[in-house]
């Protein structure tokens, strides 16, 4: 069974569409935004946003970046971003950072991304922190600098900030920036474990299957594995596998193994984790009757992922 530690260092896009100034225009807005009638939001959101409301001209940018109700635009998008931003919209300044770091409407610039990153991150935005660590991590726009790139994780970790949380973790279990301190990895990645961030559910278990940080406990690995195996994280699912070939913290089911093992060779990226667990599959079904290999392959197939951190709005 081999452990995997990844580092998640991602950006997205945050959509939020934000009201205006006036309630009742902010409630109706709101309203065609929940049913999806973005020709009436539009109408709601175009003349406030020429009028200079920032909350409103951030809507549009947005509206421009989804290609929701208007043909899709990332120039528009960036310029609607830019007046809000100028204005001090937090969320414009973190999405036209993003627009800049992709290159999306504009050029990409990593000087231009961290400097509205920054500019949110002031006002107190966990995901610009977040971002600005990656940065610094990545060296991505500004020199490489790992203590730097941890003081922003922290800022955004304090927030509860699962990334940062699980970011962390990595720089701790690694000695990444910092003395190496297992204790100090398995308190943040329990931290964003808790919220349901699977990387940091699948390094919890692994944590507790090698004894790192706390006492070796497979009940706990494979329960944490089988929280992350159930969002559909590959590493936790051929982990978790291995627990049940091996009836390590669960009783030994091949079934429950062969499901797990396939689940893994389908969804997984990497040749060499694909090629394990089709292995595994097989030596799994050398001990298993054709109707046990026929029910757990069917139990694959109708396997869905859970809709937990997949779903969240997080960096992407």
């Amino acid at each position: 069974m081999t452990p995997w530690t990844l580092r998640i260092a991602a950006f997205g896009l945050a959509l939020s569409l934000a009201g205006g100034v006036a309630a009742d225009t902010v409630a109706d807005r709101q309203a065609a935004f929940s049913r999806g009638d973005y020709a009436t939001a539009l109408q709601l959101v175009r003349p406030a946003a020429e009028q200079g409301d920032a909350e409103a001209q951030f809507s549009l940018g947005a509206m421009y970046e989804r290609g929701l109700g208007v043909p899709q635009d990332d120039a528009q998008a960036v310029a609607w971003y830019r007046k809000a931003a100028d204005q001090g919209s937090v969320v414009a300044q973190y999405n036209l950072g993003l627009m800049y770091f992709h290159g999306r409407g504009v050029p990409q610039d990593g000087v231009q991304a961290i400097t509205w990153f920054r500019k949110a991150a002031d006002q107190g935005l966990a995901a610009a922190q977040f971002n600005i660590g990656v940065t610094y991590d990545e060296g991505r726009g500004v020199p490489r600098d790992e203590a730097q790139a941890l003081a922003w994780y922290h800022k955004a970790a304090d927030q509860g900030y699962a990334e940062a949380q699980y970011n962390l973790g990595m720089n701790y279990a690694n000695g990444q920036g910092v003395p190496q301190d297992d204790a100090q990895a398995l308190a943040w990645f329990r931290k964003a474990a808790d919220q349901e961030f699977a990387a940091a559910q699948h390094n919890l278990g692994v944590m507790y299957a090698l004894g790192r940080g706390t006492r070796k406990d497979d009940v706990q690995a494979a329960s944490w594995y089988r929280k992350a195996a159930d969002q559909g994280y590959v590493a936790a699912q051929y982990n978790l596998g291995g627990m049940y070939a091996n009836g390590r913290g669960v009783p030994q089911d091949l079934g429950q193994a062969y499901l797990w093992f396939r689940l893994a060779a389908l969804r997984a990226t990497d040749g060499q984790v694909r090629e394990r667990a089709e292995g595994n599959l097989a030596r799994a079904a050398t001990s298993m009757t054709t109707a046990q290999i026929a029910e757990a392959q069917r139990r694959a197939a109708a396997w869905v992922p859970t809709s937990k951190a997949s779903e969240r709005a997080q960096l992407r």
